[in-house]
């Protein structure tokens, strides 16, 4: 992503919506992403999970002081300094046919907060958030408890795939070839966004 960007944009991909996934997006933005321009941010294939608030919370927060050291008077963002999780960049998200149940959900919550566009094919429509029910043999089956309806507009999610802004599908056989275009069309769409002229400020990082 870094060299496809010119060193500008990083990326970050959560496989699933779970505690774990979620403790990892605190780790890769931590670790480098937040010397970038701009995030891609990937939940193709991501089967769900329940953490969709949290993540959406740390790209959705912004800025309204910043802290420096008398000493060394460079300004950082004051939520980072205080030691909230918190991206404070732009982004793009890339969502495909696979992208299911809490991945929905957070998508539905990126294009509420209006963080950016969404890059790729609408999403499974397949959010029934489901429960666990034990039978009296010892198997167990799922079982949907709730009804998901966004709030923007209330319509019921099940059935109802969460859209995209720029519609790219993958040719058949493309993961063959090492080029991923729906990857490559979220990069032009952030790098869009961009001031010019800043290429490269972060690509030693």
């Amino acid at each position: 992503m870094a060299k496809a960007s010119g060193g500008r944009l990083g990326y970050v991909h959560m496989f699933d919506m779970s505690a774990g996934a979620l403790a990892q997006l605190y780790l890769d933005l931590d670790a480098e992403n937040m010397g970038r321009e701009g995030v891609v941010v990937d939940v193709r294939n991501n089967n769900g999970g329940f953490v969709n608030v949290y993540a959406i919370d740390v790209l959705a927060r912004r800025s309204y002081l910043t802290m420096s050291n008398r000493s060394q008077p460079t300004p950082m963002p004051a939520r980072t300094a205080l030691g909230q999780r918190a991206l404070e960049l732009p982004t793009v998200l890339v969502t495909n046919q696979h992208s299911l149940s809490d991945a929905e959900d957070f998508s539905e919550g990126y294009r509420a907060e209006k963080l950016g566009k969404i890059v790729g094919e609408p999403t499974g429509g397949w959010i029934i958030f489901t429960g666990g029910a034990t039978l009296l043999d010892g198997s167990s089956l799922r079982l949907p408890g709730s009804t998901i309806r966004a709030a923007r507009d209330g319509k019921v999610m099940e059935m109802n795939p969460r859209p995209v802004d720029v519609a790219v599908t993958r040719p058949m056989g493309e993961s063959y070839t090492g080029r991923d275009i729906q990857l490559d069309t979220a990069v032009k769409e952030l790098l869009g966004q961009l001031k010019p002229g800043t290429a490269g400020a972060a690509g030693g990082r």
